[in-house]
């Protein structure tokens, strides 16, 4: 990693895709079967994939399940949130923070210039890359206490 964390760096490679058309009970046990919250909706054009929207179990409850709404009838694309928030690639971990906090969301799509999908940054893995740095931070500390003690003994 470099000095500058950047989006492409912390993100997820692997991410959990749905397209438009997918019912959204299919796109529920996607959710189940990765492990995940959340969707990227993308679009394929000449195998290359673009973000659409994303959905997450959220925009199931509050669109689908507490209005009643029978699931089997529904596709992705009429219940993600379309336009989603994506972070460029090179974009740093401060900006992509301050990009979740505007926007109220958890998860990002991480893009390359073309806007092409290439990851995922959430909540979770920025949590993760500043546990790192406060680990860090925290064997400094203890190795300038060691050093001390050592020099005045």
């Amino acid at each position: 990693m470099s000095e500058r964390l950047t989006a492409g760096e912390i993100c997820t490679r692997e991410v959990a895709i749905a397209y438009r058309h997918t019912d959204l009970v299919t796109a529920a046990r996607l959710m189940r079967e990765h492990h995940v919250g959340a969707l990227v909706v993308v679009d394929e054009t000449q195998g290359l994939r673009t973000v659409a929207g994303v959905l997450t179990d959220r925009d199931i409850v509050i669109s689908v399940i507490a209005p009643e709404l029978a699931p089997d009838d529904l596709t992705v694309g009429e219940v993600m949130t379309a336009k989603p928030v994506t972070a460029a690639e090179d974009a740093s971990l401060i900006d992509v923070l301050r990009s979740m906090r505007a926007h109220g969301v958890r998860r990002i799509p991480v893009v390359t210039a073309q806007q092409v999908l290439i990851g995922l940054v959430a909540l979770d893995d920025i949590l993760e890359v500043l546990a790192q740095e406060l680990g860090m931070l925290a064997a400094t500390i203890g190795r300038g206490i060691q050093r001390e003690r050592a020099q005045r003994t």
